[in-house]
């Protein structure tokens, strides 16, 4: 490598533990070398759509099936559908109802939300409420396995589970289901954007991958109260790249397309970049708006990619993207961005006024760390129409945010993000094994965790939202405002957070949100009693 590795570089890394050097902003691991990215391109090889020739989809709603007493109830299938994504062919998907993204959940804080689902798929699955606050038993433990209709737990549950590193089968499982599972959330929790998806053991990348994402909206009185654009101006957007075979088909570079042997091929080992950049499933989209302010949703639901998100135009004056929330719902105060960095699972709720623009204006997001056809995301096209007077604004203040006392913390931990020679990717030098946790915590306590890494890894932790108190022994970033479930660290970085464990004993995940580290062993238990 050329370019001057700094003395400084040299130690950041050599501190993690190794595994993956830096340089020039370019991260060096398992063979990949890629500019602010992780992974590896695979091509399609079907002819791929001009940009901008299909209007964004939005998804549907989900209506509940009953709303007797002090819950919602809803019902959804999982099963394989063939979706036109790309012009003159059809690609097989598993879906969710048979849509990708699947349909809209939409729930109220503090009234209980139940989701029954049904699994008409070939393979076993796993449903996780993502930055939801649930209880163990609905949480989507990873060997929590739905099996397929007309199966049994003695034939389905161990496929996928044995040969991979900690993962020795079905003896590992925990409440394995055939056929149909509930999932109870009682939605003790603020206003937020969530979304729910597969989360199955070795197998979450592949799942995701063919279609099993979703958009779970929740909603309170305080954010109703705020005068944000509402209605046909919030539009929830999931942007994932992917890749296509010949014959429209998703194209993933698993060991094993039947599921008995988990991960990727070794070139991808590092994650899986696709060339199409999809929103809401369709490819670079077109959306016409009117001159008004709209909420714009954004999450990034790709395996690995992650995005540097500006407008092309930019407005004048800048400040594009008006960031109002993030994970776990409201900032306290707007942040006005230029560029919006996103990665894997993260979630933004940003305001763009178009009125900001001349009409007939074209308005691109774009990727600036794209390039080819993932250096754009879709387009806006601004009417030139007289527009209605705009009933929306964004106010100074949004919310209340008590922070958690890290001077209180019952305890200061350490998680170490690495990649092991023979061992995949691991924390702290250990593969994911079930039922062995790296830390036992204590309800009602507050900790700091420290989360240190070799190469980029977006770190997920699920049961509570966290707030980022520093990178790098320094202030948080522009991007960390607010509460967080899942946090962007770059190579040879440090980030510590600090949260407060509540509600609901059991065993909880931290994991990489990259899905290809995931299902490779870079996950570990924490059990809250």
């Amino acid at each position: 490598m050329t370019g001057g590795i700094t003395r400084r570089r040299l130690f950041a890394a050599a501190a993690v533990g190794g595994g993956a050097l830096t340089a020039g902003g370019w991260a060096v691991a398992g063979g990949a070398l890629t500019s602010g990215q992780p992974g590896l391109l695979l091509r399609s090889r079907a002819p791929l759509p001009r940009p901008y020739e299909v209007p964004l989809p939005v998804p549907s709603r989900l209506a509940p099936v009953s709303t007797s007493g002090a819950a919602d109830v809803y019902e959804l299938t999982q099963r394989p559908a063939r979706l036109r994504i790309l012009p003159g062919l059809e690609t097989d998907a598993w879906t969710y109802d048979g849509t990708f993204p699947g349909p809209t959940i939409v729930s109220r804080s503090g009234r209980r939300t139940v989701v029954r689902h049904r699994n008409e798929l070939p393979r076993p699955t796993v449903v996780h409420l993502h930055g939801g606050h649930t209880p163990y038993g609905s949480d989507g433990y990873p060997t929590a396995l739905l099996l397929p209709r007309n199966s049994t737990a003695g034939t389905a549950g161990a496929a996928g589970m044995a040969g991979m590193p900690g993962m020795s089968g079905a003896g590992d499982a925990q409440d394995t289901a055939a056929g149909q599972r509930t999932y109870t959330y009682p939605m003790e929790q603020r206003a937020a954007t969530l979304w729910y998806h597969d989360h199955r053991m070795g197998f979450t990348g592949p799942n995701v991958w063919h279609g099993l994402a979703g958009f779970h909206l929740v909603h309170d009185d305080e954010e109703e109260a705020l005068p944000l654009p509402a209605g046909e101006r919030d539009i929830p957007m999931l942007i994932a790249d992917r890749s296509f075979a010949a014959d429209g088909s998703f194209q993933y570079p698993a060991l094993d397309a039947g599921q008995r042997t988990a991960g990727v091929t070794d070139r991808y080992m590092d994650g899986v970049l696709g060339d199409v950049v999809l929103v809401n499933g369709a490819p670079w989209p077109v959306l016409e708006t009117q001159r008004l302010r709209y909420r714009l949703r954004l999450l990034n639901g790709s395996n690995a990619r992650r995005y540097r998100l500006a407008l092309d135009p930019a407005p004048p004056g800048g400040g594009a993207l008006l960031q109002i929330g993030g994970d776990g719902g409201l900032l306290e105060r707007p942040l006005a961005h230029d560029t919006l960095d996103i990665a894997p699972a993260e979630r933004f709720d940003v305001v763009v006024d178009f009125a900001r623009y001349r009409p007939g204006t074209r308005v691109r997001l774009v990727n600036r760390l794209g390039s080819g056809g993932t250096a754009t995301v879709m387009r806006f096209d601004v009417s030139g129409a007289r527009p209605p007077a705009d009933d929306s604004r964004v106010p100074d203040r949004l919310s209340t945010i008590p922070a958690p006392r890290a001077d209180r913390a019952a305890a200061t931990r350490t998680f170490r993000f690495q990649r092991r020679a023979g061992s995949g990717w691991t924390i702290n030098g250990r593969p994911y094994e079930p039922g062995r946790p790296l830390a036992t915590v204590r309800l009602g306590t507050t900790e700091v965790w420290r989360f240190v890494t070799d190469f980029h890894h977006p770190v997920h932790l699920h049961l509570n939202h966290f707030q980022v108190t520093a990178r790098n022994g320094r202030s948080p970033g522009p991007y960390d405002a607010g509460w967080k479930d899942t946090v962007d660290l770059r190579p040879a970085e440090s980030v510590e957070i600090v949260t407060r464990f509540t509600d609901y004993p059991g065993r909880f995940l931290l994991h990489c949100h990259n899905l290809e580290h995931e299902d490779m062993g870079m996950m570990a238990d924490f059990v809250t009693e």
